[in-house]
């Protein structure tokens, strides 16, 4: 039975329920809508068979993606995060009592609980001081007059910067707002001498600023409720359009995480058959893809544009935190070469929304809605992302290790690497020179194969004179 409260603290109205019913449908529908855009955007990939045991994924969505355990490897910003994050998954259990009370019309639905109840609630107001601040731990971090390396670079244009800032203020906006309503609740029921169900131990300490008004407290008190239920509604849609969608993806993601070993490349099909033929005059190969009409597609060699990558490729741009950990570990950025993995991923984010459907409601769409059109000036290849910056990898795999999520930045890279090569033939002189050499002489040296074993002749020689010299 719930706690029936004085009349000062009705229930919400069938008015208010029904206003609470048609602002959820709104958000709830907006942020499905956005999440479709984002989904079909995804699947212009290409498609790629993802093997592996499920028990693997599994285990490594719980370390990766739940257990937070890449984040570790820093520790002050790993422990930031955590009570963010920690909090934000058990706050959310009020948010579901918000949403109950707002449907069904009852008020504190969950207080059947009892101590639990209690338990609930106190560690909610805790979690909620320490969200706050870390907030400003974070933004102190971020916007100090010498901030982080990490938070630079030429990719963190005015957006990015102000996203990263925008989500710190409406978590904090949520916060006050949570404590509003708790505050204004529990002094309405002090004044009035019944008891409040739940733990309120920040709540308690700010009662003494709230005024002395019944009335006053109850307006307080359902400002708070929207204001925390319509924010957090809002941020719902918010995210598809910030790099805090992460908050979503980052376990699909890590769940298709690549599990074959991570200096393991891909090979193009098509170029494996033909090789297989020249060696096999009697393999056959394999008939390629035909379109509707049964006309043979011509398959593009590697990656020009985002749509040229793979699904999960694209899967990984989603889900991109812009914490800048890949950028920062990047020998070639280090040493002031102009790659920054973190910019090739924003870069195919924004390039497969450019071309296709941006989950942002009121952006224009530079294509004039011609869905798939393709501009030769706006690929993602020499659009975006110079070859400049791709030939200044050094296919470490650095970058794919120190992601907290497991986004494969250097798998991009390889396949916009290929189509340089196989269809622009456009690599850097010293590539163009070894593919002649392993054309001419079989191996990446300008020697003849005849040659190959001279340095053996030469050293044997040599101990030989050795000897008879001692």
């Amino acid at each position: 039975m719930h706690t029936i409260l004085p009349t000062h603290h009705s229930p919400p109205t069938v008015v208010q329920q029904i206003l609470f019913l048609l602002v959820a449908a709104l958000g709830i529908g907006l942020f499905a809508w956005q999440v479709r855009k984002i989904r079909a955007n995804i699947l212009k990939g290409k498609d790629r068979v993802m093997g592996g045991p499920i028990s693997e994924r599994i285990n490594k969505t719980l370390l990766v993606a739940f257990g937070q355990q890449k984040m570790f490897k820093r520790i002050t910003p790993a422990l930031l995060h955590l009570v963010v994050y920690v909090g934000f998954l058990v706050i959310n259990i009020e948010v579901i009592e918000i949403m109950i009370d707002g449907i069904f019309g009852t008020h504190r639905a969950l207080s059947f609980m009892g101590p639990v109840y209690d338990v609930l609630m106190a560690t909610n107001e805790i979690l909620g001081a320490l969200v706050i601040a870390t907030v400003v731990a974070l933004w102190w971090r971020r916007n100090r007059s010498q901030p982080v390396r990490r938070f630079t670079g030429v990719e963190m244009r005015a957006w990015p910067r102000l996203d990263a800032n925008v989500i710190l203020y409406v978590e904090v906006i949520l916060m006050a707002a949570l404590f509003t309503m708790n505050t204004a609740d529990l002094k309405l029921h002090q004044l009035e001498g019944v008891d409040l169900p739940g733990s309120f131990p920040i709540s308690s300490l700010l009662v003494g600023l709230f005024p002395e008004n019944a009335g006053a407290l109850h307006v307080l008190e359902r400002v708070g409720w929207w204001l925390h239920i319509l924010g957090i509604l809002a941020f719902l849609n918010y995210l598809p359009s910030s790099k805090h969608f992460h908050i979503i993806m980052a376990f699909p993601n890590v769940y298709y995480t690549r599990l074959v070993p991570q200096g393991q490349f891909s090979n193009v099909d098509s170029i494996t058959h033909e090789v297989k033929a020249m060696m096999d005059p009697s393999y056959q190969v394999p008939a390629g893809p035909v379109d509707a009409d049964g006309n043979p597609v011509v398959q593009r060699f590697g990656a020009k544009d985002a749509d040229d990558l793979s699904w999960l490729n694209l899967l990984n741009a989603y889900s991109c935190t812009e914490c800048g950990r890949c950028t920062s570990v990047c020998p070639a950025n280090i040493t002031g070469k102009l790659l920054s993995p973190r910019k090739i991923i924003m870069d195919t984010r924004d390039r497969i929304e450019e071309k296709y459907e941006s989950p942002l409601i009121f952006k224009p769409n530079k294509y004039n809605g011609e869905i798939g059109a393709e501009s030769e000036d706006g690929s993602l290849v020499r659009g975006k992302v110079t070859p400049e910056e791709l030939w200044a990898c050094t296919t470490c795999n650095a970058c794919v290790e120190a992601c907290p999520v497991n986004i494969n930045p250097l798998d991009s890279i390889i396949e916009m690497r290929r189509y340089l090569v196989l269809e622009e033939s456009a690599a850097p002189h010293s590539l163009n020179v070894m593919f002649s050499n392993i054309e001419n002489n079989g191996a990446p040296w300008a020697f003849s194969p005849s040659d190959r074993f001279n340095w053996a002749d030469e050293l044997y020689v040599a101990e030989k004179q050795s000897v008879a010299t001692a």
